[in-house]
């Protein structure tokens, strides 16, 4: 969501340019449905990393806090890429598939409605 300033001739320097992440981007990640988590987590990823280990060595840092993590079914998980239906390719780069800085990637399980229902 872009931020427009109260006063049309405001000046100021953007803080999160993708020249300001040492080569990497910044990806947020949500769950759908899971109230655990109040947003999405922000990771600061190098763009040439495979879908793969975004979903098995950065998501797991803070997704496997929740009770359901381990049950996920990762053929029937849906994937938005920037609110957009999206099909990840595990061993394709971020870059390659779209994902960019600031990219919004959100997952949903069917089968999995959050801690005790709540997200139903």
């Amino acid at each position: 969501m872009p931020v427009h300033a109260i006063t049309p001739d405001y000046q100021g320097e953007v803080k999160d340019r993708v020249e300001n992440f040492n080569g990497n981007q910044v990806v947020y990640v949500g769950w759908d449905h899971h109230l655990m988590f109040c947003a999405a987590f922000a990771y600061p990823l190098p763009p040439e990393m495979p879908f793969r280990a975004l979903l098995e060595e950065v998501m797991p840092e803070a997704f496997s806090q929740h009770p359901e993590w381990s049950s996920i079914d990762w053929s029937r998980a849906t994937w938005l890429l920037d609110g957009k239906p999206f099909m990840p390719q595990m061993d394709v780069a971020l870059k390659d598939q779209g994902i960019g800085h600031k990219s919004l990637l959100r997952f949903t399980t069917p089968e999995l409605k959050g801690f005790q229902g709540a997200g139903v």
